[in-house]
């Protein structure tokens, strides 16, 4: 690699100080990632991003003080040009599935192989999630009745929260925002969107509509756009939130 080629710029966050340092070892090796501090709690993450501007963060949830959730919305919030990687202990822990609505663009065990942890980081950079439509879809199913509003939606109708309103008779302004935007996406469109929340790749959603991969891609960009969402993760959160699926 030239100097002149450009690197992703890497904020490494988690309170365990090896944790920071094995990952550093790890992604230094990579020469294309270029690890620009690092930060052991919610709040010195904050700071690191405004001050550093990471393309990347890999952001632990549970640190002491501010945890890694209420750091990537405030993040996403303030810099949204930070891409956030959360880092879980299990497989579908309610804690991605919170970082993914607070704004992260996916999540991977902190076990994840070197070469699974440089590819999810590749593909949040260039503005993809870091998580499969698959495993995005069981997230959003197994955490369902505590789903809130998407941006610019609403919840499910149909509310079992414990201390729900309930207010089934009074109009929803966030419902109808979130009817305005659907209304802008072509009827191609709309089909992707929910092929997306339904768990189909790309090549899965080419497939069923008889479409080249680009082609969807193309779509794909144009449904976040008319959404105004971050990525395919809060498109399939939006999806579930209005109840396309």
């Amino acid at each position: 690699m030239t100097d002149a080629a450009p690197r992703i710029r890497l904020l490494l966050v988690d309170d365990q100080q090896l944790i920071r340092m094995g990952m550093r070892m790890v992604l230094e090796a990579q020469p294309d990632f270029e690890v620009v501090g690092e930060a052991g709690d919610g709040r010195a993450a904050i700071d690191a991003v405004a001050q550093l501007r990471p393309e990347v963060v890999l952001m632990d949830v549970r640190m002491p003080g501010m945890d890694g959730i209420e750091a990537t919305r405030a993040i996403v919030a303030s810099n949204p040009e930070s891409r956030i990687i959360i880092l879980t202990t299990f497989d579908l822990d309610e804690y991605a599935f919170a970082g993914l609505n607070a704004g992260a663009s996916g999540f991977l065990l902190k076990d994840a192989q070197p070469a699974e942890l440089a590819s999810a980081i590749r593909a949040v950079a260039s503005g993809d999630a870091a998580v499969s439509p698959r495993v995005t879809r069981k997230l959003l199913e197994l955490f369902s009745p505590q789903l809130p509003a998407a941006p610019g939606g609403t919840a499910g109708a149909t509310d079992a929260r414990p201390g729900a309103s309930g207010n089934a008779g009074s109009a929803d302004p966030t419902a109808s925002a979130a009817s305005a935007r659907l209304a802008t996406l072509t009827e191609r469109e709309h089909e992707v969107l929910v092929a997306m929340a339904e768990g189909l790749t790309n090549s899965e959603i080419a497939a069923r509509f008889y479409l080249s991969e680009s082609t969807v891609k193309t779509h794909v960009g144009r449904v976040l756009m008319k959404l105004e969402l971050r990525d395919r993760v809060q498109a399939v959160i939006f999806a579930y939130s209005v109840g396309l699926v």
